[in-house]
């Protein structure tokens, strides 16, 4: 049977979900705070116990904190940020890149890459700013791009080798400029 629709206020919009868009006024008895964000600048988020293979694009932020394997790139300003129980068997092109989890692939942060004291990384990072907190594991090869040039240091073991022929082994070094 066909019922008429009861006119609503103006001042209240109501979606399927039953929730007030956030221009409009709360119902009575509703209060605002619980109003669902639509902001499109908040992170999609992976949480635990969701689990994905493939490939994953796109231009906004992501935290992950499930299970991720396949290729994993984002574009633009996007950053992406592996939860404490996320677990990535995956190449990352992003930003910015925060590891908090465990991560098994390579990583490219354009402009950083952060790793938590919580992390565990396998394979080889590049950015141009590198932070690992005390507690962080890392096995794999790091790459710093500044942009600028590389200043080789002659050291008098260099020198003496050049000056006979000799090759030089270097058994450690840092990352300081």
């Amino acid at each position: 049977m066909w019922k008429k629709e009861e006119p609503r206020s103006q001042g209240v919009t109501e979606n399927a979900g039953g929730i007030s868009s956030p221009s409009s006024p709360a119902p009575l008895g509703r209060d605002v705070s619980t109003n669902l964000p639509t902001s499109g600048h908040g992170a999609a988020c992976i949480s635990q116990g969701i689990r994905i293979k493939g490939e994953v694009t796109g231009s906004e932020d992501l935290f992950l904190d499930g299970h991720f394997e396949g290729k994993l790139n984002l574009t633009n300003n996007a950053s992406v940020t592996i939860g404490p129980n996320g677990e990535v068997k995956a190449d990352i092109l992003a930003r910015e890149v925060i590891v908090r989890g465990r991560v098994d692939g390579k990583i490219m942060g354009r402009e950083r890459i952060q790793l938590w004291s919580t992390s565990n990384v396998a394979g080889d990072l590049q950015t141009e700013r590198l932070s690992i907190e005390d507690g962080a594991v890392l096995r794999g090869r790091v790459e710093i791009e500044t942009g600028r040039p590389i200043k080789q240091v002659e050291t008098k073991s260099a020198a003496a080798a050049t000056a006979t022929g000799g090759a030089v082994s270097v058994s450690s070094g840092t990352a300081a400029n």
